[in-house]
């Protein structure tokens, strides 16, 4: 699709959709938010700009034709008309709105979360800058790399080693593992057309499918996670934001036992659906070895990034009564900057970092919109209507699936959870189900959801586009793991987060 199309197409929707007349409920203004609000999801998805331009935009101009403040007035104007018998007076475009305009507009950019996300990916560049992310790769493959099964297990404890401190799981997966993986399949002649199954095609596996487990198991795995909290708290009906928040050692408590089965199981299950055909490797240790001599001995900032990692890991575990996640990590940033590990030219020149602030700062702003308006409140009562009569249980068991399998048709994991997320946690508060489990229960499965498609996160394309696995043997696995990645979550996210997110 070209660049036009990709422009066209969101602001056909946008203008479709402000010409529609508003339904009994909506005011205009909230139905032309929510075209806004439509138009920079179907962008996100489309890519005709980068994505944080794409947010900025949207904001901006909701903003200027103050969409947001004036809903509030605008709804207790059709409330009082609707009781009168009379029309509704819409509000005008002035000056002395502007300033609440321009508060929702910047909202987002005061989000906890945005920030913390923002200070991950410095832990991430602390880790490609000293070298350590790589070391530990190599360490494991130098100690398990002889055989096929420790040549899966090596390449997937890497990933879980880093997944706690890099929030990108293109940067840790695509970026930190694979480099080193890439190296092993060709020592052995093992080539995307020639042998692939000898050792490639089960690496290449074993690395998506194990990025993607990693990146719900850790709050910090993947930036959607801290979004998807920071939505949790703004969810309709929640009157007390720390009632319902979520530390990252309670998530880690809730996802510790599905998160460590299906990190278990997915190097042996694909040793076993889909083996490699050759089972030892004796001249990879000697390779990891090799390449660790010339990295040389660990240098003075490794052992400073490894001391951060610890700091931020204990404060995250013991601290939290006293500072969030978000606190912790700007602490560990200053230290950072104070040892030298990395510079404030580095952090101001990481543009992914930024780009991701704008970003995901635009996109808490747009999805709070949404309640602002009332288009949640007014969705989620249809959808409350045609879950009258059901259960508890089977009200969250349906919004878990729609909002898993409904990744089939995303291309982001921040696009599905900004359209989605905010939607059934208002349907779930309207449901009159718990609001903190049901919002768990949606974010925790952020990341093994990602397994579903070729694109369906940030590395799969790159493991993709190897060669390695075919296309059609692609597709089968991703529904494969992912029905069992979603059985396994199931159960426990019905059984057991109720006693975890009570600890």
């Amino acid at each position: 699709m070209d660049k036009k199309m990709r422009v066209a197409i969101p602001l056909a929707a946008m203008v479709i959709i402000w010409m529609l007349p508003a339904p009994d409920g909506l005011t205009v203004h909230a139905m032309r938010f929510f075209g806004v609000f439509v138009a920079v999801i179907l962008g996100l998805i489309l890519e005709p700009l980068p994505n944080s331009a794409v947010g900025l935009i949207g904001c901006v101009f909701a903003g200027i034709l103050q969409l947001v403040p004036l809903a509030e007035k605008t709804m207790a104007a059709v409330a009082a008309a609707a009781k009168a018998g009379t029309a509704v007076v819409m509000p005008t475009i002035s000056q002395a709105n502007l300033g609440p305009s321009l508060s929702w507009s910047l909202s987002g950019f005061v989000d906890s979360t945005v920030w913390l996300i923002f200070v991950a990916y410095m832990f991430a560049m602390g880790y490609e800058k000293t070298g350590l992310g790589k070391r530990i790769a190599l360490l494991l493959i130098k100690a398990l790399g002889g055989r096929a099964l420790g040549l899966g297990f090596a390449a997937a404890c890497a990933d879980g080693v880093l997944a706690p401190f890099m929030p990108s799981n293109t940067a840790r997966s695509a970026g930190s593992v694979y480099p080193v993986v890439k190296n092993i399949p060709p020592m052995y002649g093992s080539l995307p057309e020639n042998d692939a199954r000898k050792i490639g095609a089960y690496l290449m596996w074993v690395c998506i499918a194990t990025t993607c487990v990693t990146s719900s198991m850790f709050y910090t795995g993947v930036a959607p996670n801290p979004l998807a909290l920071s939505l949790i708290r703004s969810a309709p009906g929640v009157t007390d934001p720390a009632a319902v928040n979520i530390s990252w050692m309670t998530w880690f408590w809730c996802m510790l036992p599905a998160g460590a089965i299906l990190f278990l199981m997915v190097p042996l299950l694909t040793y076993v659906i889909y083996p490699p055909t050759q089972k030892l490797f004796p001249e990879t240790p000697k390779w990891a070895a090799g390449e660790l001599e010339k990295l040389g001995p660990v240098t003075r900032k490794e052992i400073g990034m490894l001391v951060m990692t610890l700091i931020a890991l204990s404060l995250w575990i013991f601290a939290e009564s006293y500072l969030n996640a978000t606190q912790v990590a700007l602490v560990v940033l200053c230290l950072m900057l104070i040892a030298n590990i990395v510079t404030w030219d580095e952090v101001a020149a990481n543009k992914s970092a930024w780009n991701t602030l704008t970003w995901f700062a635009t996109l808490v702003a747009m999805a709070s919109g949404l309640a602002r308006v009332g288009f949640l409140k007014w969705m989620s009562g249809i959808f409350a209507a045609h879950l009258d009569g059901s259960s508890p249980a089977v009200i969250l068991f349906g919004l878990l699936a729609l909002f898993y399998f409904s990744h089939y048709f995303f291309a982001s994991l921040t696009a599905h959870t900004t359209a989605l997320m905010p939607v059934l946690l208002a349907t779930g508060a309207a449901a009159g189900v718990d609001i903190r489990l049901l919002g768990m229960m949606l974010a925790g499965s952020l990341g093994i959801m990602g397994v579903l498609t070729p694109y369906g996160t940030g590395p799969s394309p790159v493991y993709y586009n190897t060669g390695y696995i075919e296309r059609k043997t692609f597709w089968i696995f991703g529904s494969l793991y992912g029905f069992i990645f979603f059985a396994v979550y199931a159960v426990f996210a019905f059984y057991w987060f109720p006693i975890a997110l009570k600890m």
